[in-house]
């Protein structure tokens, strides 16, 4: 599999599930390109078990998790040689207040929610984060419960 393309088809996914996380732009471009310096490196070890998709998102997942935990802990830059980051999307009000509801919630219906809202199939999920998929359709439910209320709390 070749690298541009996977890095050029999967960029703006995985940057809005790291925005999901951390609700920060720049941190989320960080976590992005923290992410495909992984793809890089693991692309020789992809099995074909899954997806590419599914295998990126489980990286992009890893990567996020792993930076609440050191959240506290000096950040180190990381650069991609000769490679440009995209510029992230333009976000109207309402998506931009979404990720800031997003970001509050835990961190196991962060990642499920940012993953529903790629459109990626429930039972991808299911095997991203590691749950049933029976338990990954009453989460969503519920996740988009707590935010509905969320909006609705803030006047929208």
């Amino acid at each position: 599999m070749e690298f541009d393309k996977i890095y050029v088809s999967h960029w703006d996914k995985i940057y809005r599930l790291c925005m999901g996380y951390v609700n920060d732009p720049d941190q989320a471009k960080d976590l992005t390109q923290e992410t495909f310096i992984t793809v890089w490196e693991k692309l020789s070890t992809f099995r074909n078990e899954s997806s590419i998709g599914t295998w990126i998102y489980r990286i992009a997942t890893n990567t996020c998790l792993s930076q609440i935990k050191k959240r506290d802990k000096v950040d180190k830059a990381i650069e991609i040689d000769n490679m440009d980051l995209p510029e992230p999307p333009d976000m109207d009000d309402e998506i931009k207040l979404l990720y800031q509801f997003i970001s509050e919630l835990p961190e196991l219906d962060r990642i499920i929610i940012s993953l529903e809202l790629e459109e990626i199939k429930q039972n991808e999920i299911s095997k991203i984060v590691g749950l049933s998929d029976s338990n990954i359709r009453v989460k969503i439910h519920r996740i988009k419960e707590k935010l509905t209320l969320k909006f609705k709390n803030h006047g929208k």
